[in-house]
């Protein structure tokens, strides 16, 4: 794809008033005229991709808040919100399934400790909803992505394998497309990883944002729309060191290694190439910290997080290694528990 380029670098904002800020950032960093502050901002939308309208609406707002965690930045002052209601959509399923994406979107604002003051609503042959995110803070509150240095450690915050849950979900439908996995997974299988994907994509990087100061990380990006080797790709390529990013470890969501394989190389999972939606903070860490960090964020949210490489030297790329450690999430099941 020729846009491929410029899709990628349109993820990164630029801002032009001050020295390296802007530059490889998940949000964009404005120096403002009064008292050494700076406003940061960040925007993001897409399509429904779960069935349930609240949960889109927690997945939307914390994706739309993760590239504020990114940078380190936990406090967010104020949040739009950006619908586009389908036209083909009747008067009923439109008063009914709006309020409802909204609620959750508010609800997850209000988790986040901000609110939603306002917005904008159109007309349009697609559902689309996103948002945007906005904040002044002081210098010492936000984290540059550049500060990665050799033996650091790469940690990622939430567990791989979203797009390929979703896809699976849909698929229980469509009897052509099951049967190239149903000897792989069950339904109850595909059912539950849905729910763990929704759940992950709907949780705040909140708690990660702040132990990024908290455990002098050096630097971050969250892993969406490129996938996990392409979101390392564009951390690894603004360090000011000459290092690169190693992979060995790939957490993913229990089965959907297995359905990724029995669909050959549709999704890419274990290649990092397959898309996530709202998921983790990748962090470069000092290595004698990680494992503190990993422990810390576990205590704090009960949910695990996972050192999955190293920085090395290198020419400011990242690879997976050939045949990565596949960390199944959870590693067991439990009967009426998610994780």
């Amino acid at each position: 794809d020729s846009n491929a380029q410029d899709a990628e670098q349109a993820h990164f904002q630029y801002t032009s008033p001050s020295p390296r800020l802007g530059i490889g950032m998940d949000a964009s960093i404005t120096p403002i005229r009064h008292g050494g502050l700076s406003l940061v901002q960040t925007t993001d939308y897409f399509y429904p991709l779960v069935d349930d309208p609240y949960m889109m609406g927690k997945i939307t707002c914390a994706n739309v808040l993760s590239d504020l965690y990114a940078m380190g930045v936990t406090d967010c002052d104020n949040m739009l919100m950006l619908l586009s209601c389908s036209n083909k959509m009747t008067d009923k399923e439109r008063d009914v399934i709006i309020p409802i994406i909204m609620r959750g979107f508010k609800d997850a604002a209000e988790e986040a400790g901000t609110q939603v003051t306002g917005g904008q609503t159109v007309v349009n042959p697609w559902m689309t909803i996103g948002g945007v995110a906005t904040t002044v803070c002081q210098p010492n509150e936000y984290i540059l992505p550049d500060n990665s240095v050799l033996g650091d450690v790469l940690v990622l915050t939430k567990p791989l394998g979203t797009q390929v849950a979703v896809n699976a979900y849909q698929w229980l439908d469509q009897p052509e497309r099951w049967n190239r996995v149903k000897l792989v997974v069950s339904e109850d299988d595909v059912r539950k990883a849905y729910q763990r994907a929704m759940f992950s994509m709907a949780r705040l990087n909140r708690t990660a944002a702040r132990l990024m100061h908290k455990y002098n990380a050096h630097g971050a990006t969250d892993v969406t729309g490129f996938g996990l080797l392409g979101h390392a790709n564009n951390l690894a390529r603004v360090q000011k060191q000459e290092v690169g990013f190693v992979i060995h470890n790939l957490p993913v969501i229990a089965k959907m290694a297995a359905i990724s394989k029995a669909c050959g190389n549709l999704f890419g999972l274990l290649q990092g190439t397959s898309a996530e939606t709202s998921g983790g903070l990748l962090i470069a860490l000092p290595r004698e910290q990680a494992a503190a960090f990993c422990k810390d964020i576990e205590k704090q949210e009960g949910y695990q997080s996972w050192i999955i490489g190293i920085v090395e030297k290198g020419n400011r790329s990242a690879r997976i290694i050939d045949k990565p450690r596949v960390i199944e999430v959870p590693a067991k099941d439990r009967a009426g528990e998610l994780w």
